[in-house]
């Protein structure tokens, strides 16, 4: 029986790897208004960019719209990396852990490479690894790019 698990992808960008990490770290309460799958989000406490703070979500997963609320654990400037912790909502009746981590990393012949880690642990064993998320995730990294570098 396994409950904990990882899912990894690795999505190639024009945008600088500093673009897109400066849109989690610095631009989160924007995140609505440059990604379509995110449709609202709301502060709850702190501020936005700092750790601990805690927000509201509502987006769309395999066309179903979810919320959930998320709080920042870590900000790593120097590797462009920013995990964050996700509960309650549908992700709090699956899992019992589930943290994103973010983190842009150039490329030698310019662009970057958007890299997003699930880390979860199921509730139990009936429920199925998080690749749901996926859709949001390629949806809001492309979108993130397009906000930075406009298509010519």
């Amino acid at each position: 029986m396994v409950l904990k698990g990882k899912v990894v992808t690795e999505i190639e960008i024009r945008s600088s790897a500093v673009q897109f990490f400066n849109v989690f770290a610095n631009q989160l309460h924007n995140l609505q208004n440059i990604s379509g799958g995110v449709h609202h989000g709301k502060l709850h406490e702190g501020d936005w960019h700092d750790i601990g703070s805690v927000k509201s979500w509502t987006l769309t997963t395999e066309g179903k719209v979810e919320t959930m609320k998320e709080s920042i654990e870590a900000i790593d400037e120097e590797n462009k990396l920013i995990t964050f912790k996700f509960f309650d909502g549908e992700i709090g009746k699956n899992y019992k852990l589930f943290r994103l981590h973010v983190q842009g990393i150039d490329k030698e012949e310019g662009g970057s490479i958007a890299k997003w880690t699930i880390e979860y642990e199921k509730l139990n064993e009936d429920i199925p690894p998080p690749y749901r998320y996926l859709d949001v995730i390629t949806t809001t990294t492309t979108d993130i790019d397009a906000h930075h570098v406009p298509k010519t």
